[in-house]
């Protein structure tokens, strides 16, 4: 259970952190990633102090963004679409008299109902820049002037622009990771301890049945070996110590298996001395003499 609602929580942080990523515009190409942030892009050889055309641009909803000669323009829409939506976008690169334009309005509901105001800001907002192909801070002006036509004439939107910064989104991104990788870690941490006290539990268990085999191979040797010196000098007192043996191993706890099994080895080894005693010569005589004043004291 416990597995299944962290696999849940790691796709849902994955799911966050791939929404932060791509919402943050981690697939953005060079251009779109600099329009998030600001509203004017210059490509590289174009002309243009781009802080004093912010300054102009402000807080409109309009991007100006100038690419070099002969660039795709439509691509580039299409590029920007996410960074810059809200916007007027206007795309500029120099021609040989005048400027190539290509408007792209990301104006919300531009392809249904606003579609007509949309392709009317298109058209008006590059008129009169042409004369300033060689100045395009100027050309930025004359936008940033039709715009502000746009909006008293309701065709666009009044407001300001909202940009909202990639960082942020970047750093839930990486802290839902982060969660997914903590959270995988301990896990596996917990499992492995898991995994040891198991095994050291199941070493405990097979080396406890060690023991137990073990004591009572050598318990059954030892009543053996009583059997076989019954009536020989020591075996009553063996006998004896051999029961008492027995009342506790029947109340033994598992951990006592081999203090257990080292005090049968110790019968064991009494009983083996008896045993080769018994074997020497004359010791059966003795025994047969002894049975025999006894039986002459019974009468």
């Amino acid at each position: 259970m416990k597995n299944r609602v962290f696999v849940v929580a790691a796709l849902a942080c994955l799911v966050f952190a791939g929404w932060a990523l791509w919402s943050g515009g981690i697939l953005d190409g060079p251009v779109a990633r600099e329009v998030r942030a600001s509203s004017v892009y210059a490509a590289p050889g174009v002309p243009l102090d781009e802080a004093a055309a912010e300054r102009v641009v402000g807080n409109r909803r309009l991007v100006v963004v100038f690419l070099d000669r002969d660039a795709d323009l439509r691509d580039t829409c299409h590029d920007v679409g996410r960074a810059a939506a809200g916007t007027v976008v206007v795309l500029l690169s120099p021609g040989d008299d005048d400027w190539d334009v290509y408007g792209c309005a990301q104006l919300p509901g531009d392809d249904d109902e606003n579609f007509g105001k949309a392709f009317v800001a298109e058209t008006v907002l590059p008129r009169g820049i042409d004369q300033f192909l060689d100045r395009p801070l100027d050309a930025v002006k004359v936008i940033a002037v039709n715009y502000d036509l746009l909006v008293k004439a309701g065709t666009v939107p009044d407001g300001a622009r909202v940009i909202s910064p990639s960082l942020p989104r970047y750093l839930a991104a990486a802290a839902a990771l982060a969660a997914v990788v903590v959270g995988a870690a301990v896990l596996y941490g917990a499992a492995r301890r898991v995994g040891r006290r198991a095994a050291a539990r199941q070493e405990s268990r097979l080396g406890a049945a060690d023991d137990r085999s073990r004591l009572r191979a050598a318990a059954a040797e030892l009543a053996q070996r009583i059997i076989d010196l019954d009536g020989r000098p020591g075996s009553r007192k063996l006998a004896l110590d051999y029961s008492a043996l027995l009342a506790d191993v029947a109340a033994r706890d598992t951990a006592d298996d081999a203090a257990l099994t080292a005090r049968v080895e110790a019968l064991n080894d009494r009983a083996r001395r008896l045993t080769a005693r018994s074997r020497l010569p004359g010791a059966d005589r003795a025994r047969t003499r002894d049975g025999s004043r006894r039986r002459a004291r019974r009468r």
